[in-house]
């Protein structure tokens, strides 16, 4: 009799059936939106071999300046090369993203998995203050910190944002380790003597990073959004430390002058940049799911 004609149930369907999922999440990849961050964020890092003009220097004949073959994307009312600034500008705002990403994640995992590890009375207060700083708006928690800080530069900005931005990592990473901690390398490499910090970057995060790593990406996003609400409202970044948030601070003067290109470009590269950072993060939030099943 051929086998062939029936199915098997309650088994694993064979390997080349397997293979069918892999296949669909490499085309599902945000292709487009990779590619276009990556040339923002290369022309930002190689901005020295993009730039047309000094970014800083202050062109007072051609202040507000409309696009034209000299100044690809005009001048803003103190006569600065937009073109060159939204390139310069760009590092920074990126800079700031990753800075404080790097520091609201080693924050969340450490503090998650002091959670996860502890015992439930220690657990639950750890939890309960990590719901209420979570109570509290982002940004209004960033806007308090960096007002009672003072004078705003990258470091700071870049401090504030990352340390109100990681409780909802941390809720992940509790979780997950929460379900690893009983598991049986943990246990054996407590017996063997190791310490809370060597169980961590041993055992546990090299098993819940990638349930972290799209909720990483999008604080990337998150950030670049204070960085640039802080500017436009006046707390953020001074003017001669030129961001993507710096420049569109200026839309005041801009919508009074009609110089609609002073908002138009930086704004422009900070919805598309968005844009693509929330693409991957939902692919990588999509992948981690699937994997889950």
């Amino acid at each position: 009799m051929n086998e062939d004609k029936f199915v098997q149930v309650g088994i694993r369907p064979p390997a080349e059936m397997r293979t069918a999922v892999p296949v669909k999440r490499r085309k599902d990849f945000p292709v487009v939106a990779a590619g276009v961050l990556a040339v923002i964020v290369l022309g930002c890092l190689f901005c020295g071999a993009v730039m047309t003009k000094d970014p800083a220097y202050m062109d007072l004949v051609n202040y507000s300046r409309p696009p034209d073959r000299e100044f690809l994307f005009g001048t803003d009312t103190m006569g600065r090369d937009i073109f060159s600034m939204i390139w310069y500008g760009g590092r920074v705002s990126l800079l700031i993203g990753f800075l404080s990403t790097a520091v609201s994640t080693v924050i969340a995992v450490v503090f998650g998995s002091l959670s996860g590890m502890a015992p439930a009375w220690l657990d639950a207060v750890l939890m309960r203050a990590a719901e209420i700083i979570l109570s509290i708006p982002n940004l209004l928690l960033v806007i308090l910190i960096q007002a009672a800080l003072g004078d705003a530069n990258i470091w700071s900005i870049s401090l504030v944002t990352g340390v109100t931005g990681w409780t909802s990592i941390a809720k992940v990473v509790r979780t997950e380790v929460r379900q690893m901690r009983e598991s049986e390398y943990v246990v054996a490499s407590r017996c063997m003597g190791g310490g809370f910090f060597h169980i961590l970057w041993k055992h546990l995060t090299p098993n819940f990073i990638s349930s972290i790593m799209f909720m990483a990406v999008m604080n990337v996003r998150t950030a670049i959004v204070s960085e640039s609400t802080l500017s436009f409202i006046g707390i953020g970044l001074p003017l001669e430390i030129i961001s993507w948030g710096s420049m569109l601070s200026l839309s005041e003067k801009a919508l009074l002058s009609n110089a609609w290109w002073i908002i138009l470009a930086p704004g422009a590269f900070l919805v598309v940049t968005l844009l693509c950072i929330t693409d991957i993060g939902s692919f990588l939030r999509k992948n981690r799911k699937q994997s889950n099943l």
